[in-house]
C-alpha cells in the first residue's frame, strides 16, 4: 500500500442536498448535491483534500454503500444544512416547515455508523453535530425559540454567520483541554439543538446564557474520535479574532485523521 504521508489526507464531507424542484431555474430543477465553498477552502488551506460524499438517488442501484465510502477515507465531516427530520428521533414535526430532510438523515446516519464501526474520525458541524447525537440515540429541540424558555436568538436570518454569542467550555472537557479557556465567542446559525444527549456523548460546551448544548464528544470508553460543534468554524474569517480560533480544532481533527491513515498503511 502507498505511503499515506505522501498524499494529502482524504476528508469525506457529506453532501448538501437540493431535491428536485420544477420551480428552480438552475439545472432545470434537477436534484443536486453540493459542498459549500467555505468548507472546501477550510480543508484545502489546512493541506487536506475534501471529498464530497454522494448519496444515491431513488433510481440508482448503488454498488457502493456508506461503509465502502467511509473505508476509503481518513476522516469524515457531517456538514451543516437542512433541519433533521423529527422522525429520525421518534417525533413528528411540530410545524410543517420543520419536516427536515429524511433522505439526507438516512444517508448521514449511515455514514456516522460506518465511521464509528471502522474507527474513522468524525467531526459534526451544526446540523452534523445534531446528526451525531441523533445517530447515537439522542433527540433534538425542533425549534429553540418556541421550546426553550428564555433562549437567545441562535439564528438570525439577516445577520446569519455574523450572529454570535458566548459559550462556556466545560471545565476538564475536550474543548477546554484543547483551548485552555472556559469562555469563548462563537458564530450561531441554527434554530434546532440537542435536547436529550445520546448515550456515550458528553457535553463539551454550552451557550453561556441559556444552556443550549454547543459541543459534544464521544466518550464511551473507546479510543474513537467523534466530536460535534454547533457552530460553523469554516465560516470564520481571519479578521474575526473575537471568535474561538479554528486552528486547534482543525489540527486535532487532522491529527486523528493522520493516525487513521497510518493505521491503514
Amino acid at each position: 500500500m502507498s505511503d499515506p504521508t505522501s498524499r494529502p489526507l482524504h476528508i469525506g464531507v457529506s453532501a448538501n442536498w437540493l431535491h428536485a424542484d420544477p420551480t428552480r431555474v438552475i439545472y432545470n430543477g434537477r436534484p443536486l448535491l453540493y459542498v459549500e465553498q467555505s468548507m472546501s477552502d477550510w480543508f484545502l488551506a489546512a493541506g487536506a483534500l475534501p471529498l464530497m460524499l454522494p448519496a444515491p438517488g431513488p433510481e440508482c442501484e448503488a454498488a457502493v454503500d456508506a461503509t465502502q465510502m467511509v473505508a476509503a477515507l481518513d476522516a469524515l465531516v457531517i456538514a451543516g444544512g437542512a433541519d433533521v427530520w423529527p422522525g429520525s428521533y421518534g417525533e413528528r414535526a411540530l410545524q410543517p416547515e420543520w419536516e427536515g430532510d429524511r433522505l439526507r438523515d438516512e444517508a448521514e446516519i449511515a455514514l456516522v455508523h460506518a465511521a464509528l464501526e471502522l474507527d474513522v474520525p468524525v467531526l459534526g458541524i451544526c446540523r452534523g453535530h445534531q446528526v451525531l447525537n441523533v445517530a447515537l440515540g439522542g433527540t433534538l429541540f425542533q425549534d429553540i425559540a418556541t421550546q426553550v424558555e428564555g433562549a437567545l436568538t441562535h439564528r438570525d436570518a439577516e445577520r446569519y454567520a455574523r450572529n454570535s454569542h458566548a459559550v462556556t467550555l466545560v471545565k476538564g472537557g475536550y474543548l477546554h483541554g484543547l483551548y485552555g479557556e472556559e469562555r469563548a465567542q462563537i458564530n450561531s446559525v441554527h434554530h434546532q439543538a440537542v435536547k436529550d444527549l445520546a448515550p456515550g456523548l458528553v457535553v463539551t460546551a454550552r451557550s453561556t446564557t441559556d444552556g443550549i448544548i454547543e459541543g459534544v464528544r464521544l466518550e464511551d470508553g473507546s479510543e474513537r474520535w467523534a466530536v460535534g460543534v454547533q457552530w460553523h468554524p469554516e465560516f470564520q474569517r481571519p479578521e474575526q479574532t473575537e471568535l474561538l480560533p479554528t486552528a486547534p480544532l482543525m489540527n486535532d481533527f487532522l491529527e486523528a485523521a493522520r493516525r487513521r491513515a497510518m493505521g491503514r498503511s
